[in-house]
């Protein structure tokens, strides 16, 4: 087992034992924030045929060429073609039809003049300019023709995508499955948060927070509760998660006389790959597989620690078995508004608040940086990363951070 690494080594350490999931087919209405897991040829041709991308009247526009020279043109009506209906005949010259939007342009007809820009006495329609073919038509195929690769594998599948797959009669599409996730918290100390407090306990947020981040991309955690801190008691809940994709445990996984996650999990035959991660906060977290079973972390209890770890680790993993490409947060360079200090030797990632700094984005801390202060972490923008081997920034300087909301730019 490897120790005390770099949370680059860490991240691609677990990144190369996690593999894509098989493929599953969902209906197309359920299918919003999956990824296609092959790629989409259209069978069919969108629009159909002309049709009109107005309310008017489709006519011939060589009828109406000398329209400049003699004024108005009147032409007379035939027929009215409604959206979703047919075409009578073709249109000849001389001849105008009422037209709807999403309805067939007429044989013979090659524009669409908007019924506010004619004047209408019973059958007869006066036009008063002259216009160009093609005007407020939908041609057919211009959207998608039959044999268009429209989606490729890989593809996350959201609204737009959604309703072209509607458009081309796909009700039914594969799509890469999710990760199941189990979720254990350790501790005689936490209780479940409609507990009473007044005596003594710790609330067991963390597996709340976990369940929260893997909800925003579409998976349901299954949270097997809390395990006193008896070994055979936390042995119970692992097993009860075995036939799980993922197994999260949350506290116990450092090296105190009640931090039973490390015996446990070896006794029960878990293989470890590492443990210790040079980050703070965060430092104390594990990474594990069971042989045909699932892969195993052990985060730190405190509540900041745990979410920290989690974005860092096992975010990117799920996304990844998922079939994501993008695996880790969105990430921005801002100024820094105040300086900060550190011992070199961890790569911190401070809590922090964004700000406009003459049209840039400037970061300040959030205040106290405790690993247990979870309020800082829910008022926070971003984690900024105060590299490894530094000890001081500058206010003023350039940073790099990682983005927790998706409306930072408001």
């Amino acid at each position: 087992m490897q120790t005390n690494l770099s949370l680059q080594d860490a991240q691609l350490a677990v990144l190369d034992r996690i593999e894509l999931l098989p493929t599953e087919t969902i209906s197309t209405q359920l299918a919003y924030g999956r990824v296609l897991a092959e790629t989409i040829v259209s069978t069919r041709t969108i629009p159909p045929w002309d049709c009109s991308a107005m309310d008017g009247y489709a006519i011939r526009s060589k009828d109406l060429l000398t329209v400049a020279n003699e004024g108005p043109i009147p032409l007379k009506l035939v027929f009215e073609v409604a959206a979703g209906g047919r075409p009578l005949r073709r249109l000849e010259t001389g001849e105008a039809a009422r037209i709807f939007t999403g309805a067939q342009i007429p044989p013979g007809a090659d524009t669409v003049v908007p019924q506010e820009d004619v004047k209408r006495t019973g059958e007869k329609i006066e036009f008063t300019r002259a216009v160009l073919s093609g005007e407020h038509v939908r041609f057919a195929g211009e959207d998608v023709k039959d044999g268009d690769q429209i989606l490729s594998h890989g593809s996350i599948l959201r609204s737009p995508q959604l309703g072209l797959l509607a458009s081309v009669g796909r009700t039914l599409v594969p799509v890469v499955q999710r990760p199941s996730v189990a979720i254990v918290s350790g501790g005689d100390e936490l209780v479940e948060p409609d507990q009473d407090l007044r005596k003594g306990g710790i609330i067991a947020s963390n597996a709340y927070a976990i369940a929260a981040e893997c909800a925003s991309f579409d998976i349901k955690p299954r949270n097997l509760g809390i395990a006193e801190d008896r070994p055979e008691d936390l042995q119970r809940l692992i097993r009860s998660g075995l036939n799980s994709d993922v197994l999260i445990s949350t506290a116990g996984v450092s090296v105190g006389d009640h931090d039973n996650v490390r015996p446990v999990l070896k006794e029960m035959g878990c293989d470890f790959h590492f443990w210790g991660v040079r980050m703070k906060p965060g430092f104390p977290v594990l990474f594990g597989s069971f042989p045909n079973g699932p892969i195993v972390f052990g985060l730190p209890g405190n509540p900041v620690s745990s979410l920290v770890t989690f974005l860092k680790l096992v975010r990117p993993a799920l996304r990844k078995m998922c079939g994501f490409k993008n695996l880790y947060l969105p990430t921005s360079k801002a100024v820094l508004l105040e300086s900060m200090e550190k011992k070199p030797g961890r790569r911190h990632f401070v809590r922090v608040l964004f700000e406009n700094h003459n049209g840039r984005l400037g970061v300040r801390s959030t205040g106290n940086q405790s690993s247990g202060v979870l309020r800082s972490m829910a008022t926070a923008d971003g984690l900024l990363d105060f590299p490894e081997k530094e000890s001081h920034l500058s206010r003023g300087s350039e940073v790099l951070v990682h983005l927790l909301k998706e409306d930072f730019v408001s």
